[in-house]
């Protein structure tokens, strides 16, 4: 996945920082969308992955008008219902960004909805949002 960095996803803007390069939640954001990409041959209708974990480096800054491309290398298989994926931004310099892994769950979509809305309505449902 190609993404152009504008002002909008600077450090500034976001308030992760105060110079106008690519801040780490919108490389993150944008690592976290090619892992659901990339999660796609893992789910079955009525299924789908949530974010359960983020370990990345971010190791070059890059500047506005710059692109970045996200590669996410899913695994070979899952792990019951978790994947974990490979993730890394390499810059229009062709220079590397970042690194690391990013894990997801795989959930039955209307259940953890369900779950979500009764635990945000203060009642116990004693699950951890449909995870496993």
């Amino acid at each position: 996945m190609r993404h152009e960095v504008s002002d909008a996803h600077t450090a500034r803007a976001v308030g992760s920082g105060d110079l106008p390069v690519l801040a780490t939640p919108w490389l993150i954001a944008w690592m976290e969308a090619a892992t659901v990409r990339a999660a796609a041959p893992f789910t079955t209708p009525g299924r789908t992955t949530v974010g359960t974990g983020v370990r990345v480096k971010h190791l070059r800054a890059t500047r506005v008008g710059a692109w970045v491309d996200v590669l996410a290398e899913p695994p070979a298989e899952a792990e019951g219902r978790r994947l974990t994926f490979l993730v890394r931004a390499v810059d229009s310099t062709g220079e590397l960004v970042a690194t690391g892994e990013i894990d997801r769950a795989i959930v039955e979509r209307q259940r953890f909805l369900a779950e979500a809305s009764a635990q945000g309505s203060g009642i116990d449902q004693g699950g951890r949002g449909g995870l496993p």
